[in-house]
């Protein structure tokens, strides 16, 4: 931690973290104690399901036909859904594998009621949600006339998914979590009427802490105080006993998704998206979540490199809407999403030479916003595409865009993480790189450490910052969001955020891609099962 940055936090009481190691000792073992039994569980239900099948093989004959037609069935109800290639090419080679208990196990992953009453609820909320957005008509027309070749992204996210394009509004980008956090905790002293937010990791220590502690002071003063959090992000992060501690400081707090030990396929539903929002007035979101290790106080993959944006003026009042969609998805009352817009007696001051259009993307409804919103700037790129992403596990669609983007005469550019935080996908992300490299794709490791930004640029006019991986489960299973930034000066210093960060990294080549056989072979077999990683 720098000086500056020690220097620039307020002076606080002890958080949680620094009552003593008894205290922390003890809400850890009953944590790892809970989260053991939950895992159990799980794997209980598992074996007994393999119990019960070859129990069936051994005592009755015709139980091994019937299990291998369920199979058959299940694949062909696979072929004819809506879904990516990948995706049901990855089911389908599992059912192959074990064609008596494979189909079976698809159908107590994903058809249960449960499921269904979910995806309802979000339906439901972001039907309520819809008609609150402000649309403002001439701010797209605007942007059209000016830059025609982005027409069809706004048209997209405006008309179609029914996120506006907003003019008046103040843009930050923030190229470490070390200046993201200083600015938000200036921020949120700032609050006069609500302070919501929505995160998929917390972790109490030097970040959460201050933040926690400006959260209490300003619910004692009478300032609307809410927290979401999602239940698998922060499972190994929290005390069991942190919605009582909050709730003891005036915050009131969810826990989106609670995890439970069964097998489904809702608990592949999580909240990936990061968003604080001050009065309506104020937005943060990117790829930065409230723990030590985003700006780096604490070290874990080496240097942790992140990146957001904040949004003063007009675009907050869609993050507003996004915070409240989700809040309200388990409440029995309401809120009245009107009261809440901050712009009701005066309008928004805030001038802008460029456009701002926030989003979200979640896994219920058929559109696939970020992938979306990733394929208009890659086709529509005419000199350059930069991509920071801590993940590459992509499906064809994405490969064809980028390498037909290069073999064009487009230079894409791709930074990933040379130290990774899963293992398992990093190898599963280098399979990817033997395509790209090959069809004129530059692609490069961040050897300082861990890339975790999430952002695009493209010809010094559009860019999007956000919570949205190159990776199936942020593209196609968790909720999700993003800004697009059109003709800003965010989008100047995205880009020179990316190329100030190559100085500092490997350019992968042809050679690196695949150093032996038994490389090659792991990384193909693991690529086969990428959608279900």
């Amino acid at each position: 931690m720098t000086a500056k940055y020690a220097s620039s936090a307020p002076a606080r009481a002890p958080g949680p973290c620094e009552r003593g190691k008894t205290v922390q000792t003890n809400w850890i073992r009953v944590l790892l104690k809970q989260r053991i039994a939950i895992i159990a569980v799980i794997l209980s239900q598992i074996g007994f399901m393999l119990a019960l099948i070859a129990g069936s093989l051994l005592f009755f004959r015709y139980v091994n036909w019937i299990l291998r037609g369920i199979s058959v069935l299940v694949c062909i109800d696979i072929i004819n859904k809506k879904r990516k290639p990948a995706y049901k090419l990855s089911w389908i080679f599992l059912i192959l594998l074990f064609p008596i208990f494979g189909g079976f196990l698809y159908l107590v992953f994903h058809f249960q009621s449960d499921s269904r009453v979910f995806r309802r609820k979000i339906e439901s909320a972001r039907g309520r949600c819809r008609p609150f957005y402000v649309t403002d008509p001439e701010a797209l027309a605007e942007l059209v006339a000016a830059r025609k070749e982005y027409r069809t992204l706004a048209r997209y996210l405006h008309e179609k998914v029914g996120y506006p394009v907003y003019a008046h509004t103040r843009t930050e980008y923030f190229n470490s979590g070390e200046g993201f956090f200083i600015r938000v905790l200036e921020e949120l002293e700032k609050a006069e009427r609500y302070i919501f937010l929505e995160f998929f990791i917390l972790r109490m220590g030097v970040m959460l802490d201050p933040i926690i502690e400006i959260l209490e002071r300003k619910a004692r003063s009478g300032v609307d105080v809410r927290l979401m959090y999602d239940d698998l992000g922060c499972f190994m992060s929290l005390p069991p006993h942190f919605p009582q501690y909050l709730r003891e400081r005036g915050i009131r707090s969810q826990v989106f998704n609670p995890f439970t030990p069964l097998l489904s396929s809702l608990q592949n539903n999580r909240d990936h998206r990061k968003i604080i929002v001050i009065d309506g007035k104020t937005a943060f979101t990117g790829g930065v979540n409230l723990a030590d290790e985003y700006i780096n106080a604490l070290e874990r993959f080496g240097h942790w490199k992140d990146a957001a944006i904040m949004v003063y003026g007009e675009a907050a009042w869609s993050f507003t809407l996004i915070f409240l969609q989700m809040w309200n998805v388990e409440l029995k009352q309401k809120d009245d999403f009107k009261s809440f817009y901050p712009w009701t007696r005066d309008p928004c001051p805030v001038s802008s030479a460029g456009y701002v259009q926030p989003y979200a993307d979640n896994p219920i409804d058929p559109e696939n916003v970020g992938e979306h919103v990733y394929m208009q700037i890659i086709n529509n790129a005419k000199e350059y595409v930069y991509i920071n992403t801590p993940y590459l596990v992509v499906d064809d669609n994405l490969i064809s865009a980028l390498t037909l983007a290069a073999k064009s005469g487009v230079d894409v550019r791709i930074i990933t993480p040379h130290r990774w935080d899963k293992k398992i996908v990093a190898v599963t992300s280098r399979s990817f790189y033997r395509q790209l490299v090959s069809s004129g794709v530059k692609v490069y490791e961040y050897t300082n450490g861990f890339n975790h930004s999430k952002t695009f640029v493209s010809d010094d006019r559009v860019a999007t910052v956000g919570t949205i991986n190159l990776d199936f489960r942020s593209l196609y299973l968790h909720f999700e969001c993003g800004v697009c930034v059109y003709e800003d000066q965010t989008v100047q210093a995205v880009k020179a955020d990316f190329l100030a960060t190559l100085p500092l990294c490997h350019q992968i080549t042809l050679e690196d891609c695949a150093r032996n056989a038994f490389q090659v072979m792991l990384q193909d077999i693991l690529r086969l099962f990428a959608p279900l990683m």
